[in-house]
């Protein structure tokens, strides 16, 4: 790795940026635990949407401006899962998700929970496990699941079915985030039993 690669580069935009993805999730947690009138689902959305084009900005300007960094790839899942682990849990709180549907939120958690504790097991073997194209749709599926969600009630009027399409979205990222949460698994019993 080169030195470039090895800052840190604390305070380069990139970085600012996952710090404000981290800010804003209580934030967007306060939005909707405070407020359940329409203007409130809608703020939510914005600033959950806002946070996710962070997620894609930060990495897109580090790799041009070369500011790749440590720091950067070790806060970068942590906002990404402190987002979408806060935003599940308040969309429960004000009953968008419920009955069956609180077992995709279930699933998608707990496979987050698993992956960190995966991550840092293979860390400490000094094994990488490089994001696949199915993570990436995986991440991309609960962005616009919980995005569909958080309008959801105020947008049926402009958009009818929006909440019924978040839900389904919702199905689509836990059947991804099982499979790619295999994958992590299958990779920690193997390193584990070949110790």
């Amino acid at each position: 790795m080169d030195r470039v690669a090895r800052r840190s580069f604390p305070m380069s935009l990139p970085n600012i940026l996952t710090y404000g993805r981290i800010v804003a999730v209580p934030v967007l947690a306060g939005v909707l635990f405070f407020g359940t009138s329409e203007a409130a689902r809608w703020l939510a959305f914005t600033i959950f949407v806002v946070a996710c084009l962070t997620d894609w900005l930060d990495g897109y300007l580090a790799r041009i401006w070369e500011q790749q960094s440590t720091l950067g790839r070790m806060l970068d899942p942590i906002a990404d899962k402190l987002l979408v682990g806060a935003t599940l849990l308040m969309l429960v709180y004000v009953d968008t998700i419920g009955d069956w549907s609180i077992w995709a939120a279930i699933i998608i958690l707990s496979r987050e929970i698993l992956v960190s504790g995966l991550r840092e097991f293979l860390a400490e073997l000094n094994v990488k496990v490089h994001v696949t194209q199915l993570a990436k749709w995986k991440t991309t599926a609960q962005f616009v699941s919980l995005a569909l969600l958080l309008a959801g009630p105020a947008a049926e009027e402009i958009l009818p079915g929006t909440t019924i399409a978040g839900i389904a979205l919702l199905w689509v990222a836990a059947l991804l985030t099982l499979l790619t949460g295999y994958d992590y698994l299958k990779a920690g019993i193997r390193h584990a039993i070949n110790r």
